[in-house]
């Protein structure tokens, strides 16, 4: 189980580049009942800046897990979990694709590309909610995360 003891907030990496879903999201993580930090980035080539803290994300925290849609601008979700898996500072980083790609490719590419988890995005904004809190519910209270990952 998570170790829900710890003060320090977890921090959460969210992918996504369509601001309803970064609002619901978010509406999502302010119920919890866990310390989240939720930090957003709109493209593939920002999230591995945040991850590597390059540029505008120098001082960013190293994420202890990565929401990602696949669909993103500048670089696809998939060429971002490809950049993670071949990254051995970034390789244990948990990575859940949330997107609303029913494509079985898009399954198997994931899987592929060292994905941990894919969950399908609802179209019902409740519903979509209702995802996001039963991730948390798992990934923040029920799995147990690995240790904070050091700097690249």
């Amino acid at each position: 189980m998570a170790d829900t003891s710890s003060t320090e907030p977890v921090d959460i990496l969210l992918v996504e580049d369509n601001p309803g879903d970064v609002r619901l999201t978010r509406e999502a993580f302010a119920g919890a009942e866990l310390d989240c930090e939720l930090h957003v980035v709109g493209d593939g080539e920002a999230a591995l800046d945040f991850l590597h803290r390059r540029g505008a994300h120098e001082t960013a925290p190293r994420p202890d897990l990565v929401l990602l849609d696949l669909n993103l601008p500048r670089m696809s979700g998939l060429e971002v979990l490809e950049a993670i898996a071949e990254e051995p500072a970034l390789r244990r980083l948990p990575v859940v694709v949330l997107t609303s790609s029913t494509a079985e490719e898009d399954v198997v590419e994931s899987y592929e590309q060292c994905s941990n988890a894919y969950l399908t995005k609802p179209v019902d904004p409740d519903e979509f909610v209702e995802v996001v809190r039963r991730f948390e519910a798992f990934w923040l209270e029920t799995a147990t995360l690995p240790p904070q990952l050091t700097r690249p």
